[in-house]
């Protein structure tokens, strides 16, 4: 699911749910999962088995992959990517550093937010007619949850190039019926080879119950 989402540099894995025999996990990374519920650890692992299988496919190497400042995965030299996990679904995405700067994936249950005050917090005002008018023509999909999916992606994207935080309200996000949206970032933002990032193009799919939004920025900005 998440392939389509992505472009051919990236090497990409999912699956639905978790496999009946966990992943093997390197000592460091148990030891960061040692006192998790089961459910915690069953995801931290998954995930990171397709992450090493998408290592592989690239040539990179078998390594631990720790979660770093604001959870943010730590990769081998040389290779930049992103995890996500949501209750029935778990993805992970890799590229090399001088194909692809960075890659933003996350996944979502196409369900509502729980809780109206949620979307008031992740949305800007401009936004929420837009989502309203999405919301008549594809009724099947989750807008409200989708918003909040693609600004994670925006953030996952934004942070290993910035090693800052990026508020909700500081990315105005933008959708197509396609499968396409825009971010604008509403902060200064950063620089990839020389070029100037004002904003993120980016992808999403609504299937099997679940939304997925990716963002892939290429080396040269």
């Amino acid at each position: 699911m998440i392939k389509e989402l992505l472009p051919p540099e990236v090497a990409a894995e999912d699956c639905f749910g978790d496999p009946e025999t966990p992943p093997e996990l390197f000592p460091e990374e148990e030891r960061h999962v040692a006192r998790a519920v089961d459910k915690r650890r069953r995801e931290f692992g998954t995930v990171r088995g397709l992450a090493r299988t998408a290592l592989a496919r690239l040539g990179g190497p078998r390594a631990p992959l720790l979660p770093g400042e604001r959870g943010a995965p730590g990769w081998p030299e040389g290779f930049t990517g992103s995890m996500t996990h949501c209750d029935g679904y778990r993805a992970a995405a890799v590229a090399r550093r001088e194909e692809l700067a960075v890659v933003g994936i996350d996944a979502e249950p196409n369900e509502p937010l729980p809780d109206r005050g949620i979307l008031d917090a992740v949305s800007l005002p401009a936004e929420r007619p837009a989502l309203r008018e999405l919301a008549a023509s594809r009724p099947e999909v989750s807008w409200e949850r989708l918003l909040f999916s693609a600004k994670e992606s925006v953030y996952k994207a934004w942070f290993p190039l910035t090693r800052k935080w990026l508020d909700f309200e500081e990315a105005e996000i933008a959708f197509d019926l396609a499968g396409g949206f825009t971010a604008r970032l509403l902060v200064p933002g950063p620089e990839v080879d020389g070029v100037r990032i004002e904003g993120f193009t980016g992808r999403w799919l609504a299937r099997g119950g679940i939304l997925a939004t990716a963002i892939a920025v290429p080396a040269g900005g």
